[in-house]
């Protein structure tokens, strides 16, 4: 199986961001124009955060938040974890696992030139991750 890089991945992606002073209605409707589960929030070039549409369920609606008013910096998760793009995709799906989150932004130099998330794993990549995984555990016993 050929190892990917996650570079090879978002080369071909433009980076959906927005900036952190944007409504979640307006982040929300970005999202759905691109057909994307989670936004890249930006101070400028810089990421500064994520917003998925679990922050728009669980930080918003479940907390009676108008998203007509309510900002991306008041309910967006800051400083997500992010990797480097020249890291292989099996990295990636680890760090996904290991985190519990579907979305990870991939990041040189504080910029954001895009996002894997579980979804963009192929049959291959999941088979090597449960490898992997059942091989770590294995040795844990």
């Amino acid at each position: 199986m050929p190892i990917r890089s996650l570079r090879s991945i978002v080369a071909k992606q433009t980076p959906v961001t927005a900036p952190k002073a944007v409504t979640v209605l307006d982040g929300a409707r970005t999202m759905k124009q691109h057909n994307v589960g989670a936004l890249l929030v930006v101070d400028g070039t810089r990421l500064v955060g994520i917003f998925t549409e679990r922050d728009a369920v669980f930080r918003v609606l479940a907390e009676g938040r108008n998203p007509q008013t309510t900002r991306l910096a008041d309910v967006m998760t800051s400083q997500p974890q992010t990797i480097h793009p020249d890291e292989p995709f099996l990295q990636a799906l680890r760090v996904m696992h290991q985190g519990r989150f579907r979305h990870l932004p991939v990041v040189e130099f504080d910029r954001p030139l895009g996002m894997v998330s579980v979804r963009d794993a192929l049959d291959d990549d999941l088979y090597a991750l449960r490898a992997a995984l059942e091989q770590q555990e294995d040795s844990l016993y």
